[in-house]
């Protein structure tokens, strides 16, 4: 797959890991294992073991690909990386060595921006402190319900640059989320054939939070049966907020750092 993105807070994917298990309502219809079984179809290479048949399916094992580690190393111009559009970094099939040896990666081409999403928190929490939080990388949680808020508490103390929050498929109001030692918010409606509406007052409730906690705002999408169907603007305008790298403390033992 080629590494530019059309996802809209990004420029470009890197997939040191592949495959994934669908944890919460937000995986449900994840874009993800059809398109692995899609893969697979073509004979993608890192598509061709299946996965767990109840929790993701065809070409969607959680697989190590040692041989991708350096392809950001390959890439002269900066870029904003998405890492593991298409899995988890800190899903339970990664091992702790793998991760770190992404994040030496990370670490060793700052000229990149790199974007750690996950689902996983507690794992990510774990390991926080053994992993090199270089000041290019970005780390984040998915929550699409105030069932999976929790998760923004493992995040909102780390030391990283920039804390963020995916709120997306958002599938219900997330009114009154704690948005403590959050940098950014992207928020945005589920697309795909069985798409779950999103409702507007879901996304202006967050907007509104982001403006009165001076999160930047980034709604993606309102989504429907294609990702670009019902387009992004939000009250007459598009909202493409960045957030500003916060200034980390390198102390040894760091954790935090003020907002």
């Amino acid at each position: 797959m080629s590494d530019r993105s059309a996802i809209e807070w990004t420029e470009a994917t890197w997939n040191p890991s592949t495959g994934c298990d669908r944890i919460s309502a937000g995986c449900d219809n994840c874009y993800a294992l059809t398109l692995a079984k899609r893969l697979k179809a073509m004979g993608h290479a890192k598509y061709q073991l299946d996965g767990n048949p109840t929790t993701s399916g065809p070409g969607f094992a959680v697989r190590e690909h040692p041989d991708s580690l350096d392809i950001p190393r390959r890439w002269r111009a900066p870029r904003v990386v998405f890492v593991n559009s298409m899995s988890d970094l800190f899903h339970a099939r990664v091992s702790d060595s793998f991760i770190r040896a992404v994040f030496k990666v990370m670490e060793e081409t700052p000229r990149h921006t790199y974007q750690v999403l996950t689902k996983r928190p507690k794992r990510l929490a774990k390991l926080a402190a053994t992993l090199p939080l270089a000041d290019n990388i970005w780390l984040g949680v998915s929550v699409e319900n105030s069932a999976t808020a929790w998760r923004l508490d493992h995040v909102r103390h780390i030391d990283a640059a920039v804390r963020f929050v995916s709120a997306e498929p958002l599938l219900e109001s997330l009114a009154g989320i704690d948005l403590e030692g959050i940098d950014w918010l992207i928020a945005g409606g589920e697309s795909g054939p069985r798409f779950r509406p999103v409702e507007s007052d879901w996304i202006r409730e967050l907007r509104d939070s982001c403006q009165v906690n001076d999160v930047a705002f980034f709604f993606k999408q309102w989504g429907g049966a294609s990702p670009k169907a019902g387009g992004r603007v939000l009250d007459g305008r598009t909202w493409n907020d960045m957030p500003s790298p916060r200034r980390r403390n390198t102390q040894p033992g760091a954790t935090s750092v003020s907002a």
